[in-house]
């Protein structure tokens, strides 16, 4: 590492607060689906932000439609309505069959909110205050108290004492789990149609039928944390659609905005007129111009590129790559994921092949100790591919197989 960036992570080190491991990087600049350090060092990025840049980067479109909106208003609070704000809820309506949609700043906000809604719909419904949600083990809804509170990590919530949602964990795919758990103080259900942090798990098709009939006869709500998995990463919209499974709340963030901070929770109409109010929740930076405009111009890109069309194409390219490292290397256990939402699960840590990888030129992140993940821009193609494949194989060899 040359001196630019030593100076730049020693000065960093002294003023940020230290809640980040992080790599020994600094980043300046992207182009398509590469990074460049400030040393001007290549990387092929197979991140893409932690599954934000569905499109990669410097986007000619992307760029001028933020800039546009820059030279008219930026910000103008939500006592006010706003064009690109009207549109792009209008949109997000369209692709993803939901009836109300409120915008936040991340996709932490938007599990809060999505939580507070589920909470108030049933205090309508008989004023209790001690009602409780079913969320899943190894489940990871963001670091906000009430996201936190929800995510099936001990480790994470640990520290930090009483939470302020009661909640119960069962196992994805495993109904009766659910069932051991369910009590008649139970107002909401949670599930990551694919389990990111948790290790790239897809739900399956017959578990999210059994929960969603089973909250259909108890009226319980049914949350799909689609953050991460969402925005056509699995090969629809969003990963829910593919079984037709509608879920009453639904979360998005992430790719939603590909770099600015904006997220969102969609409702049912049902639940739009039975939960929250006037009062009940705000934003002050949620929905406004800019954050909309960057909503409105991904949905652009998304329908000129066909990039949920495109990610069925390039995805089974990529699992058949997988499929060949796991063959080729004994310390690969197990290939999991749905479209380009993909993992390695290794027998031991993965830090050490990561950290090879990135010498040589490969940005990857892992989902826990011992699983490599795969969330890359939408727009990859086979030779991007071939590229990473080619790369992780000799960091495999150097770091695990030496």
């Amino acid at each position: 590492m040359g001196e630019k960036m030593t100076a730049i992570i020693e000065q960093a080190e002294k003023d940020l607060l230290h809640t980040y491991n992080r790599y020994q990087i600094v980043l300046e600049k992207g182009e398509g689906v590469y990074l460049y350090d400030a040393e001007g060092k290549k990387y092929l990025d197979f991140m893409a932000g932690i599954a934000v840049f569905a499109f990669g980067y410097n986007h000619p479109d992307f760029n001028a439609a933020l800039t546009d909106q820059i030279g008219k208003i930026i910000h103008t609070s939500n006592y006010f309505y706003n064009e690109p704000a009207a549109r792009a809820a209008r949109r997000l309506k369209a692709i993803s069959g939901m009836d109300r949609v409120f915008f936040t700043n991340s996709g932490a906000e938007a599990v809060e909110g999505a939580l507070k809604a589920a909470v108030k719909y049933a205090w309508l419904k008989d004023s209790r205050r001690d009602h409780q949600v079913i969320a899943m083990n190894n489940s990871f809804h963001g670091r906000t108290y009430g996201a936190l509170s929800v995510t099936g990590n001990e480790k994470y919530r640990l520290p930090f004492g009483t939470m302020p949602c009661d909640v119960r964990f069962a196992d994805l795919n495993d109904f009766d789990s659910l069932l051991a758990v369910l009590t008649d103080k139970t107002c909401a259900v949670i599930i990551e149609p694919v389990q990111g942090e948790g290790g790239l798990v897809p739900a399956e098709e017959d578990f999210l039928k059994k929960v969603r009939a089973l909250c259909d006869e108890k009226d319980i709500l049914l949350i799909f944390d689609e953050i991460q998995c969402g925005m056509g990463r699995t090969g629809s919209m969003f990963a829910w659609q593919k079984f037709g499974i509608r879920p009453d709340i639904m979360t998005t963030a992430k790719a939603l905005g590909c770099g600015i901070p904006v997220g969102a929770f969609l409702m049912t109409e049902k639940v739009g007129q039975n939960s929250l109010k006037a009062g009940d929740h705000g934003t002050t930076y949620g929905g406004n111009p800019l954050a909309c405009a960057a909503i409105n111009a991904v949905l652009d890109i998304y329908e000129k590129e066909d990039l949920v069309g495109h990610v069925g194409e390039v995805a089974p390219y990529l699992t058949g790559k997988l499929a060949w490292l796991k063959e080729k290397h004994p310390c690969i256990t197990e290939q999991r994921g749905r479209g380009l939402m993909q993992g390695l699960v290794f027998d031991r840590p993965v830090g050490p092949v990561i950290a090879s990888a990135m010498d040589k030129g490969l940005i990857l992140i892992n989902a826990g100790a011992s699983i490599i993940r795969f969330v890359p821009a939408l727009t990859i193609e086979k030779e991007h591919v071939d590229e990473m494949a080619a790369i992780l194989d000799a960091a495999i060899t150097e770091t695990l197989e030496a």
